[in-house]
């Protein structure tokens, strides 16, 4: 058997195969990753398009519309009163309040006053839907941070209680329809005074345990501590609003600043938060809760007698004059505001709404950058979006 030598060009030099995540660090190459709108953390239907350069994301890109309901123009062809559920569509976690900043925008548009028993009322509901929607938040935040099954679960049993109360007022757990033009649709009464007091009183005990559970955990706090931070500059720029802006240290509650319903009858804090992270974000609805509590029990001992409507207040006949008014309220995420147009008729000539939610989240990409995919879900989680007013 002969064999033959052959000699051979010195062959190119190969390039070595690294996994993608080392090659574009290499090379600069970015992997693009579309998160959603099936994921499980993402509040929704909701996507993400991120850029990835191994684990750290360089560009994030927020996709909405998968739930556009086409919410603004069905309610310049529905009547002022025919638009009031729909706005429970909006947060669906906070009907209440929804209806309370719908009606307050009507209220300044047609010259409506309110009974004083309706506006503690609706302090009280809306103080209600605080305590719900913050400690939903909580447990939430922490599943996206992995801790399943428990925290959200202490969350939902405190959260039910609170929908009880809903359910026995409005006839609605979640789409409540409880605010009119002028008022509330019906009154409480003795016995359900006395439940909201009570689940009010055992609520600190539940706060308690929770923020023992989540303050000095290690794993919480590096997963929150130094996380997405916003600055209060870019905060202010972006019409950051709720708790989201305080947790940077801005002292802005509409409130305060407005002082709409009763509020300026109440004693109570604002809570400032002092590096912007999602730590900060986290313990920022620890903090108002507790406040929210305070309100509460003021609000049950100052409630008076009386109505609560304004017998004036035609409302199948409603025409507001021509004008214009914007309502607004500090609601559990953010500042909350209907624009309406009045031309006389019985529809709005335009209507539109400022949705928290949606502009929170125009900076999402700004507390992301640097961070690792897993940090992108409990930052997401610590801006609290519901879909349903992102998308309208």
């Amino acid at each position: 058997m002969s064999a033959t030598i052959q000699t051979l060009e010195p062959a190119a030099e190969q390039p070595t195969r690294l996994p993608p995540q080392m090659t574009s660090r290499l090379d600069g190459e970015l992997l693009e990753v579309s998160m959603g709108p099936q994921h499980p953390s993402t509040h929704g239907v909701f996507r993400m398009n991120v850029a990835l350069e191994g684990e750290i994301v360089r560009k994030l890109k927020p996709v909405f519309g998968y739930l556009h309901r086409n919410h603004e123009k069905i309610g310049e062809n529905t009547s002022y009163l025919g638009s009031m559920p729909y706005t429970d569509r909006l947060d669906y976690f906070c009907s209440m309040t929804n209806n309370w900043a719908y009606a307050l925008s009507v209220e300044k548009l047609a010259g409506i006053e309110v009974p004083e028993r309706a506006e503690y009322l609706r302090v009280i509901l809306a103080e209600l839907t605080r305590l719900q929607n913050h400690a939903s938040l909580l447990g939430f935040l922490l599943s996206d941070m992995g801790a399943w099954g428990t925290p959200l679960m202490y969350a939902f049993r405190e959260r039910e209680k609170i929908l009880d109360l809903f359910e026995s007022l409005s006839g609605s757990r979640m789409m409540c329809d409880y605010m009119r033009f002028g008022g509330c649709r019906v009154d409480a009464g003795v016995d359900w005074m006395k439940l909201a007091k009570k689940i009010v009183d055992f609520f600190p005990r539940f706060l308690d345990e929770f923020e023992n559970l989540i303050v000095e955990n290690e794993i919480l706090i590096a997963r929150t501590q130094e996380v997405g931070k916003l600055s209060a500059e870019l905060a202010i720029n972006a019409g950051i609003t709720g708790p989201m802006l305080r947790a940077c240290g801005v002292n802005y509650d509409i409130r305060k600043v407005d002082g709409y319903g009763f509020y300026p009858r109440f004693k109570f804090r604002v809570p400032l938060g002092e590096h912007g992270d999602t730590y900060d974000r986290l313990m920022m609805r620890v903090l108002e809760m507790r406040e929210s509590i305070g309100i509460l029990k003021q609000a049950f001992e100052q409630i008076p007698a009386g109505p609560v409507m304004n017998p004036k207040v035609k409302i199948r006949a409603f025409r507001p004059p021509v004008g214009e008014a914007y309502g607004r309220i500090e609601g559990p995420k953010g500042e909350l505001g209907f624009y309406l147009i009045s031309d006389g008729g019985t529809n709005p000539y335009r209507y539109r709404v400022r949705p928290p939610s949606f502009i929170n989240l125009t900076v999402l990409e700004d507390l992301c950058l640097g961070h690792t995919v897993a940090d992108v879900m409990v930052i997401l989680g610590s801006v609290d979006i519901v879909m349903g007013e992102v998308d309208r």
